[in-house]
């Protein structure tokens, strides 16, 4: 899939759980990732993140970055 396809799918997961009022709305990007994603597109994400991820919305960029650490730790 196309990083600009990921990113696009990734800001609208942001923004469903950014308004919302949850205690940790980047805890809720990131396990919304780890459980609905295809592990293919979660590599792709990180690596995308790991180029930059200059279009990624802040909170999704931390998600991604916690995604990252908890596959380093595995």
């Amino acid at each position: 899939m196309a990083d600009g396809r990921l990113v696009m799918m990734a800001n609208q997961i942001g923004k469903f759980f950014m308004p919302q009022r949850l205690a940790d709305p980047v805890a809720a990007i990131t396990d919304h990732l780890q459980k609905f994603w295809d592990p293919r597109m979660r590599a792709a994400i990180v690596a995308y993140l790991e180029k930059g991820g200059t279009d990624l919305d802040d909170p999704v960029r931390q998600a991604v970055r916690r995604l990252k650490e908890a596959g380093e730790k595995k």
